[in-house]
């Protein structure tokens, strides 16, 4: 349907028109799609590291603690906050982090600091919406990522202290190339994720073309201004942009994804 759509004039009220390419001409004088788009990318540089890395750390710790009832505590209090309501939580947010009244900045002042402008600046509202991410969101990767660790044989670990070897060389040299086909999916589904970012951005930055993701271009084109057709094209871009890049991941994998453990 948004591939017919996108050659609309379509706003719900009456049937859908034929209007050739006359979306694709509002794309090209369209300042907000080329802006949009690099908040995404900006985004994705932002939130996918912090959620691939300090995701695989929280897991690695999680997975050493001995006390199996210990590990199962940290394991849900990590968890935890991917099961709440991500609009209550995004609201509470933006008071958290509000410049004058927010307690964060109180905080900072009483350690003799100054206001922060966590939502109104151009860069720290990414680094605000990164934070809520990784508290938000974190969980899931963490849990995958501690799931492909309790699937490494502990025989190879068991091999690699014969040997000799310490923490960090086990780790790097063995358990983290057996945990790349998690790591790969982890990657994946992080990146097809943040290419599609939309309660963030809209609860916490709201009105702020700054940090407007393509998502919320796409929403505010077919909800707000009632444009689906000029929305469905939008749409379809996304499609192809995060089926090529899915598809450059998937190529490149096999030079360093490693699926046989024998």
């Amino acid at each position: 349907m948004a591939f017919g759509l996108m050659f609309m004039d379509y706003n719900l009220l009456s049937p859908p028109t034929f209007v050739g390419l006359n979306n694709f001409r509002r794309l090209a004088i369209d300042p907000l799609f080329t802006r949009t788009l690099g908040n995404t990318l900006r985004f994705f540089v932002f939130i996918t590291p912090i959620h691939c890395i300090l995701a695989l750390i929280l897991a690695y710790v999680v997975s050493q603690v001995r006390n199996s009832r210990l590990r199962s505590l940290y394991r849900g209090i990590i968890f935890f906050p991917t099961v709440v309501t991500t609009a209550s939580v995004a609201i509470v947010w933006t008071f958290m982090f509000a410049t004058d009244t927010g307690f964060v900045n109180f905080f900072i002042r009483s350690l003799g600091g100054s206001n922060v402008p966590w939502m109104t600046h151009s860069t720290m509202i990414y680094v605000t919406i990164a934070l809520f991410s990784a508290w938000k969101f974190i969980g899931t990767t963490f849990l995958f990522y501690f799931v492909g660790l309790q699937n490494i044989p502990s025989s190879y670990h068991e091999a690699a202290m014969i040997d000799g070897a310490g923490r960090l060389q086990t780790f790097f040299r063995i358990t983290l190339p057996l945990l790349t086909p998690t790591v790969f999916f982890v990657f994946v589904t992080n990146m097809i994720g943040v290419f599609q970012i939309f309660e963030e951005p809209f609860f916490i930055a709201g009105g702020n073309t700054h940090a407007m993701s393509f998502a919320l271009h796409i929403y505010q084109n077919a909800f707000n201004n009632i444009r689906f057709g000029y929305a469905s094209l939008l749409a379809i871009i996304m499609f192809l942009i995060i089926m090529v890049v899915t598809a450059v991941q998937f190529w490149g994998q096999r030079k360093w994804v490693n699926y046989d453990y024998e």
